[in-house]
């Protein structure tokens, strides 16, 4: 698809939906796709549909009017609808209508009761909607549900939305659709650290967001984006916002067809020559182990692509660089890749450490040459940011320590704090938490409100680079000599990464979890590796056995830490969230209350009293004192 050069100048509005009937009258947006949808075919091709943003803005307002014939503005709805053209112009149209959107990724309704079923309960429960919209077939299987807040809520068919698209009733001339104050939108955190939480967004917060992230980006209404990410939070959800912000064109697909086949997700780079795509760093190891770049009907052409945004932090350094070595032959651009870093409670974007504004061959802001800590990619370069005038500068960074709540000196750790228009108001029905995390302010300051990301990171060089370590209630405690007092500090993916080089052909990379359990015999914490074995490879127990304790024996090596027991598990056994994002808090529930499928455990109880010098003790499983 060529990229048109489209007047860049952008109109100004205080939210998001304003902007598509702007882009609709243009001339030139007539027949301009906004967003086009790709299905995988069987013969290792896909096919697509587009809508352009004329009929988006039609389609937007004949949805929102048929919405408010049953429901009213600041209504609460819940969105549960599959990945699709259908989802985003629904996304668009509760906004339009004055509602607050909840979307949530429907549970399947012929599968006994899981995580997602249990979640949409959850989410009923805590936000109350007062009808949901839905697929047919959901309706079918959950609209008859013996539990009454499935049963009580208005179900409204997604596909009865979009019969009558032919104009709008009265109240629709009647109605302001969101002001920027009004929450139209519920997103719930990733779960990553928790039981995933509702995020309270404003129309208003979320324009802002997306306009920061576009001029962070230098993105243009020429501009083509490729996502496969779910669309219903977090960067899938905002990319959608982005995109009509810029008047640029997306190009989606599902997570479930990337997850099948990773090289559609280059083939949509290639045919639409993109221009910006996101994507967790995580899974650009999956993508180079079967992108099959010479095994496909479409030659790889990836030299369109200026911004390549790397996602879901802590952003290891190696893995680009084997990836880019493995696609630079088919024209990937070293200056294309874009470290960013972003939360829920920030609506998304908070920054970039990929700057616009320098020499792609040369400079030192770009990388290869943009500088690592401890082995991981900046996620912001606060130097640029804060001098910048652009909206970007609005967004106010800064590394605290949580005890004193002053900001530390650039090289010290602490916990990252941001204060912005983009952020979020507060938790849903959790007003202590609220206050805690939403009204965060500096020892001695209160004219200034930040919002604390639980995540802990640091200042470095001349540039002031933000290197995001982990999480603050990740961390885990190593006791170098236990009894002695001795004690640091270690994020886990520093351990999980030791612990996949240990065995890369029998452990499954992004699937290992390490945290720390209280061990009440000796009055402190031990290390726990629980990784997953690759399908279909369960080996003899004497395999198994070496496996565990080459785990171990990585970890000391690359580490010096100490771990007590290691756990093998099938696979699919470490939960893991929609992004992709590990769940440490849960697979350690799921350890300590025997809810994994185990397949070798070992123990080094004594090992660990004879490394920390502590005399021999009474034999007993190590699980026994946790």
């Amino acid at each position: 698809m060529a990229c048109e050069n489209y007047d860049p100048c952008f109109p100004d509005q205080p939210v998001v939906d304003l902007y598509l009937p702007v882009w609709a009258r243009q001339p030139a947006f007539k027949s301009k796709p906004a967003f086009i949808w790709a299905e995988d075919s069987n013969d290792q091709s896909f096919t697509w549909s587009s809508i352009t943003y004329s009929q988006l803005n039609s389609s937007v307002q004949a949805i929102a009017s048929h919405l408010l014939q049953t429901l009213h503005k600041r209504d609460t709805v819940l969105i549960l609808c599959n990945p699709s053209l259908q989802l985003v112009k629904i996304l668009f149209a509760c906004q339009r209508a004055g509602l607050i959107a909840v979307p949530v990724i429907p549970p399947d309704t012929s599968a006994k009761p899981g995580p997602a079923h249990y979640h949409l309960l959850r989410v009923l429960s805590q936000t109350k909607p007062i009808a949901a919209i839905a697929n047919p077939s959901f309706i079918s299987g959950y609209s008859m549900s013996p539990n009454s807040q499935l049963k009580n809520l208005l179900w409204i068919s997604a596909d009865d939305l979009e019969v009558n698209n032919n104009g709008y009733c009265q109240c629709c001339s009647e109605y302001t659709g969101c002001g920027e104050e009004d929450v139209y939108l519920v997103q719930y955190t990733s779960g990553a650290t928790g039981i995933p939480k509702p995020v309270l967004v404003t129309a208003g917060a979320a324009a802002h967001n997306v306009r920061a992230a576009r001029r962070a980006y230098d993105l243009q209404p020429s501009s083509v984006i490729v996502s496969w990410l779910p669309q219903y939070h977090d960067c899938g959800l905002m990319f959608l916002l982005l995109t009509v912000i810029t008047g640029a064109t997306s190009v989606l697909t599902s997570p479930s067809v990337f997850l099948n086949r990773p090289r559609i997700w280059l083939e949509l780079i290639t045919e639409f020559r993109a221009t910006c795509s996101p994507v967790p760093s995580f899974s650009l190891p999956l993508v180079a182990k079967r992108g099959n770049i010479n095994h496909g009907k479409l030659n790889l052409d990836l030299s369109s692509l200026r911004n390549l945004i790397l996602i879901n932090e802590p952003i290891y350094r190696s893995p680009i660089e084997e990836f880019i070595n493995e696609f630079s032959n088919v024209g990937l651009k070293q200056s294309s890749i874009s470290p960013s870093y972003g939360l829920a409670e920030n609506c998304t974007f908070v920054s970039t450490s990929w700057s616009s504004h320098a020499d792609t061959s040369s400079s030192k802001l770009h990388f290869p040459n943009m500088p690592s800590y401890k082995k991981l990619l900046p996620s912001a370069r606060l130097g640029a940011l804060m001098s910048s005038s652009n909206e970007a500068a609005d967004i106010e960074i800064i590394v605290v320590d949580e005890d004193t709540r002053e900001p530390v000196e650039d090289g010290v750790e602490g916990e990252v704090w941001v204060s912005s228009a983009s952020n979020a108001s507060g938790y849903l029905g959790h007003p202590w938490m609220s206050g805690e995390v939403f009204h965060a302010r500096l020892a001695g300051r209160i004219s200034r409100c930040f919002v604390r990301t639980g995540d802990r990171g640091i200042i470095n060089g001349e540039e002031r680079y933000l290197y995001i370590m982990g999480r603050v209630t990740d961390v885990i405690r190593v006791i170098s000599h236990i009894g002695h007092g001795q004690q640091r500090w270690i994020h886990p993916h520093y351990l999980e990464t030791s612990a996949y080089s240990s065995n890369p052909k029998w452990l499954r990379g992004g699937c290992i979890a390490a945290f720390e359990v209280e061990a009440q015999i000796w009055k402190s914490s031990v290390v726990v590796v629980v990784a997953e074995l690759v399908q279909r490879k369960a080996g003899n127990g004497d395999d198994l056995k070496s496996i565990c304790r080459g785990i171990r024996e990585g970890i000391w090596k690359e580490e010096e830490v100490r771990v007590g027991l290691v756990a093998l598990v099938s696979s699919g056994s470490v939960a893991k969230t929609t992004s992709g994002k590990l769940r440490r808090w849960l697979v350690k529930d799921d350890l300590l209350r025997g809810r994994l499928k185990v397949v070798c455990m070992e123990e080094y109880m004594e090992e660990l009293r004879e490394e920390a010098g502590v005399g021999a003790g009474q034999k007993s499983s190590l699980l026994s004192f946790l």
